[in-house]
């Protein structure tokens, strides 16, 4: 763990923390609202951390208890060496996380990796799961063949090839920005001293970065697509696409094709609300987070 516990980054991220370590790491995760009813868990996705949900654990945890877990080898958590950081794994510290905590009735609130995540509890423990809220993420159980590679990928590719993606990636506390203006980030104005300390900081050098190059080589070498499989021919297909679920896209996205997120979703939830966000990028959560917690109240208050 290379985040104090105690980090609150100049009061922009005034949570308590809280961790689980009985999965082999030590997992940060933001705990607030009201127990006993619904639970609403947002998971982040790359290079971000529970952080990027700051504007929404106030807003949401008055009705609902609001988890927010940092995946292993992001934000609070510990990155620790050794470990497999792939889909499998860190659907399988969900799991371990939820289960410690005792949540049902979730509703999952998703970006980016989140989505698959999601998708892939959400399969195994369908009784576990009420609705979904995917935001610039896409589960890919809608029967689409993957698309053409997009700039953040392309760029990822680019590297690998080359050999230079460690270096690179590696160096991710000093270029976080630059990534995720790759990726897609258009609010220019959340930056802050504060702002990029707390995306920074989880960076320090490149044995804390494992978890950041992963990410985006499980997908562009095909390492997802077994487990992928194996959830959807072991889990309940079915039982996913009852669940209620909505899709908010910012069309400036720069590593998932909105229209294929959109694709995707539509192949699951033909009747499903879907909001296109313009002048929103992949970071949806900085660049329209007002948009977002009003769309997930109102979808809240309509399911």
């Amino acid at each position: 763990m290379t985040v104090a516990a105690s980090e609150t980054f100049g009061g922009t991220f005034p949570f308590a923390p809280h961790f689980f370590a009985g999965h082999g790491f030590r997992q940060h995760y933001v705990d607030e609202g009201p127990r006993g009813g619904e639970t609403i868990v947002c998971l982040h996705g790359e290079p971000t951390w529970g952080y990027l949900y700051r504007a929404f654990i106030g807003p949401l945890s008055g009705a609902a208890r609001v988890v927010v877990p940092d995946h292993m080898g992001f934000g609070k958590s510990e990155t620790p060496p050794g470990r497999d950081y792939t889909l499998a794994t860190h659907v399988a510290n969900l799991e371990a996380l939820c289960d410690s905590l005792e949540l049902a009735d979730i509703t999952f609130v998703v970006q980016d990796w989140g989505g698959p995540i999601a998708g892939a509890y959400t399969l195994r423990n369908p009784d576990r799961v009420r609705r979904l809220v995917l935001m610039n993420a896409y589960l890919g159980y809608g029967g689409l063949p993957p698309p053409a590679l997009t700039p953040w990928f392309a760029w990822i590719r680019r590297h690998y090839d080359a050999g230079t993606l460690d270096d690179v990636l590696g160096d991710l506390g000093s270029i976080v920005l630059s990534v995720m203006t790759i990726i897609g980030f258009c609010n220019r104005q959340a930056v802050t001293g504060d702002w990029l300390n707390a995306y920074a900081a989880p960076f320090p050098d490149r044995a804390a970065c494992i978890g950041a190059i992963a990410f985006p080589l499980d997908y562009l070498l095909g390492r997802i697509r077994p487990f992928v499989v194996d959830c959807l021919r072991t889990g309940d297909l079915a039982a996913l696409r009852a669940k209620p679920a909505m899709l908010a896209c910012g069309m400036e996205d720069r590593a998932i094709p909105p229209s294929h997120a959109i694709a995707d979703f539509r192949a699951l939830w033909p009747d499903g609300p879907v909001v296109e966000l313009p002048g929103v990028g992949h970071f949806c959560q900085e660049d329209a987070p007002q948009t977002l917690v009003a769309l997930i109240r109102q979808f809240l208050q309509m399911t």
